[in-house]
């Protein structure tokens, strides 16, 4: 390779580095937004029968979430049904 074959070469990995900074950027920013949302979330005290508490640990189990991500998914999905969506 020549000089002029390196210096093309470096402006394009130059270029390609800017870019890819770029993201990095904004893919922070979008995860940051991200957190802030998150602590937006309200809490609810629930109280449920025992049963109805295994039904849903055993269910959470299952699909490998946490007994309050079931939940909230639970109650995500009945939302989004009764919008039609």
């Amino acid at each position: 390779m020549n000089e002029e074959e390196l210096r093309k070469k470096e402006e394009q990995l130059s270029a390609r580095l800017a870019r890819i900074s770029e993201m990095e950027a904004r893919i922070l920013s979008k995860e940051k937004a991200l957190k802030e949302k998150e602590k937006a979330k309200k809490q609810v005290l629930l109280r449920l029968s025992p049963s109805l508490w295994d039904d849903i640990a055993q269910w959470a189990e299952d699909d490998f979430r946490s007994i309050n991500s079931q939940i909230e998914y639970l109650l995500t999905e009945a939302v989004r049904r009764r919008k039609g969506k």
